[in-house]
């Protein structure tokens, strides 16, 4: 993969032949690569974890090659910027697998290979796939994880038929259709509810927060859709880490790096200066609450031309339009209290300020308290004489989009929301046991 600035290609430059012919093989770029970038932190965060830390089973190219029935196009299932995917089922255990060969090119290849190994390796939660082993044989790059049967969440938000308009931040590529691990999807899916959109956006942000809360933290950088991949009950996965970084330690509070990820969901302070924190993750992941909301792409295209979500959604924001925003697949299946609140938590994750962006963990917070209330909205809508709707949200919508926001007043004022509504549920709660008593 090339790079260019997040919101423009730069045309590709020529290149010198003789340098093609020095580079070094790929074992010893792979060696290079490993022992600069990831070794140490591999040694010292096996120590620290103990034995938590996991490295994967080293695979043989034949055996996944017999596993994919030799990679045929039956077995593919997926296709993304660093190569294909294969279902298969590796014959030492009968385990349904997903295979992912990589594009044997270039050194970046090798880097977004060793990054996957080493986050995968070292970072296990309920919300990050599972990686089962790796293959490393001569050219052959291959990463082995877990199947997820329900594919993404971008197959079921936009259908699995449709062409994704994702464009990675590349030099050279302009357009990439994307297909994630979802052989056994049909195009004839049911919409997500609501409450299980909630579900997903609240096990994204389990994820995400096991990743920032490493030592050191590690940035994502490529969170999306696409990459959210679903197991039975919609419980959601966070994949692809080949674009992962460590993020800063010590006194430093940012890591400068070229510019990688995909339209739509880059942070506009990282697209334009490379620098790197763990609230570039938090932008994208208020992306990601958008598209589950609305229903619309990051990136689409709309009578010929590119439409950003955010550009498409900030209007509305600002105007407090929330019933404009719910995806209309949803018929008004949802609580609009609940609608709302979420709205302003993809808007703080969305403000140009990063350091007024949430962090992960209060992102964890939120979208527990809000997927929790499923079931008490649905009480509310049966007896609203006992519990009358009250919007305790935070009315900082506007604010939350201009760069100078008082982001301790927004965090009390989001206490302050929880705090009340806990406290009514309480009320209603200790009203209705005392009747029954009656």
């Amino acid at each position: 993969m090339g790079f260019c600035p997040c919101f423009g290609f730069s045309k590709s430059k020529k290149v010198n032949n003789d340098h093609i012919k020095k580079q070094p093989s790929y074992e010893q770029r792979l060696g290079t690569v490993s022992k600069k970038n990831v070794d140490s932190r591999i040694k010292s965060s096996a120590v620290k974890d103990g034995p938590s830390a996991h490295f994967s089973a080293t695979l043989t190219y034949e055996e996944l090659s017999f596993a994919t029935s030799n990679f045929r196009s039956e077995s593919l299932i997926g296709r993304g910027g660093f190569g294909s995917v294969f279902k298969g089922k590796l014959e030492s255990t009968g385990q349904v697998v997903a295979v992912k060969q990589l594009d044997p090119s270039g050194i970046q290849g090798d880097e977004e290979f060793l990054a996957e190994v080493l986050m995968l390796s070292l970072m296990h939660h309920p919300n990050l796939v599972n990686l089962i082993g790796f293959c490393a044989e001569g050219d052959h790059r291959l990463l082995v994880y877990e199947y997820m049967p329900l594919g993404s969440l971008e197959d079921h938000l936009f259908g699995i038929s449709s062409i994704s308009l994702q464009q990675n931040i590349s030099a050279g590529v302009s357009k990439s259709k994307s297909r994630a691990i979802s052989a056994d999807l049909t195009p004839f899916m049911e919409p997500l509810d609501w409450d299980t959109r909630m579900k997903i956006a609240a096990g994204a942000a389990k994820g995400l927060d096991s990743l920032h809360s490493a030592n050191p933290p590690v940035i994502y950088r490529d969170l999306k859709a696409s990459n959210i991949l679903l197991e039975e009950g919609f419980n959601p996965k966070l994949s692809d880490f080949g674009l992962a970084k460590f993020g800063p330690v010590g006194d430093k509070s940012y890591v400068s790096t070229r510019v990688m990820g995909t339209y739509g969901y880059c942070a506009p302070e990282y697209a334009s200066s490379g620098r790197l924190t763990v609230k570039t993750d938090i932008y994208s992941y208020g992306i990601v609450l958008l598209e589950l909301i609305t229903g619309h792409r990051a990136l689409d295209e709309v009578n010929g031309h590119q439409e950003y979500l955010v550009n498409w959604a900030l209007p509305l924001l600002r105007d407090h339009n929330f019933s404009r925003l719910a995806d209309p697949m949803l018929k008004g299946k949802y609580s609009m209290s609940v609608l709302k609140k979420v709205i302003e938590v993809a808007s703080m994750c969305l403000s140009e300020n990063a350091n007024s962006r949430p962090s992960s963990s209060e992102l964890v917070q939120a979208m527990d308290f809000l997927f929790s209330r499923k079931n008490e909205s649905k009480k509310v809508n049966n007896d609203c004489a006992k519990w009358p709707e009250i919007d305790f949200c935070p009315s900082h919508t506007k604010m939350i989009l201009d760069k100078d926001l008082d982001r301790d007043r927004a965090v009390a004022e989001a206490k302050l929301w929880g705090v009340k509504w806990r406290e009514r549920r309480e009320e209603v709660q200790r009203s209705v046991s005392d009747e029954d008593n009656r």
